[in-house]
């Protein structure tokens, strides 16, 4: 039975606008190139890093770099994989030239989903390590300059204070060591200063152990309160800049994503129309040879 034209009209109508062994294939050839760029990327930034102090880039020209190389490798990645998909994606006949312009555009952007929910499972063993090694030595970081700081259960001071006396304390030095730490614990997680009465006591134990006036035991207290106070910063510090980071992260991550289904989109858009400017001399030969046939017969 040879097709009519009313046939081939309606096996156009009938035939799926999704052409998705080309979003595979566009999709594919994206995550491995960001794949490559992100591990030549982390080779780039240890190369440039130092664990010494003043020594190699500094954090904040790693950043600003680590940043840039996330946005070319979102526009490189995203646009290979647009074009083929674009490229290679089935050619529409009897289409009008705005359906045809969107689904050039659908096709690079679901290779460009696609791709990037791929990547998101390849990369989280690469980049996401490295992320997370980040983030576990700030947070040990953290963790150390906390430990610093004395602790002590919060009933326990209110059950010192009822032992209290104005003569010298008859405690041993791990009691002594015991009624200090949570004295200091207490004025570091309350509001950061140091009660006139508690100074006092503090600056007695320190006095009775250590042969020292009371002016200079107090003087002491002051010191070591201060560092306590030093360290108390230094951690809320460490924990805000940990903060500021992972949220750049996140927003430069996002921009990034949203220029990668950008240049997706225009790449397949581009490889559509190179798509549907190929001559295909398959076909022509075909139709020379029914025609010479035609002519030969005749």
């Amino acid at each position: 039975m040879i097709p009519t034209a009313d046939s081939t009209y309606v096996d156009s109508q009938a035939r799926s606008g999704v052409s998705w062994g080309a979003i595979f294939a566009g999709a594919a050839a994206a995550a491995a190139l960001s794949l490559i760029l992100v591990v030549l990327g982390a080779g780039l930034g240890f190369a440039a890093s130092s664990p010494w102090a003043n020594e190699g880039a500094s954090a904040k020209a790693l950043g600003i770099s680590t940043i840039i190389w996330l946005l070319l490798t979102q526009i490189l990645a995203s646009g290979l994989g647009g074009y083929i998909a674009g490229r290679l994606r089935v050619k529409w006949a009897n289409l009008h030239g705005d359906e045809v312009y969107f689904r050039d555009t659908a096709h690079g952007f679901l290779s460009w989903a696609v791709a990037t929910l791929v990547a998101a499972m390849l990369i989280a063993s690469t980049a996401g390590g490295l992320l997370n090694a980040g983030a576990q030595a700030g947070a040990s970081a953290v963790g150390a300059a906390a430990s610093m700081a004395p602790k002590g259960e919060p009933d326990s001071y209110f059950v010192d204070t009822l032992f209290r006396t104005d003569g010298p304390a008859a405690v041993g030095e791990d009691a002594a060591n015991g009624v200090a730490a949570r004295i200091l614990a207490k004025a570091v997680a309350q509001d950061g200063a140091l009660d006139p009465g508690d100074r006092a006591y503090l600056a007695q134990l320190v006095a009775q152990r250590t042969r020292l006036s009371q002016a200079e035991a107090e003087a002491r207290v002051d010191q070591v309160f201060a560092q306590v106070q030093q360290v108390k910063v230094q951690a809320q510090q460490a924990a805000d800049t940990a903060a500021k980071v992972a949220a750049w992260t996140a927003l430069w991550t996002f921009v990034a994503l949203l220029c990668g289904a950008f240049f997706a989109s225009l790449a397949a858009l581009m490889g559509g129309r190179r798509r549907d400017s190929v001559r295909w001399l398959e076909t022509e030969g075909l139709e020379y040879s029914a025609t010479a046939r035609r002519t030969v017969q005749h």
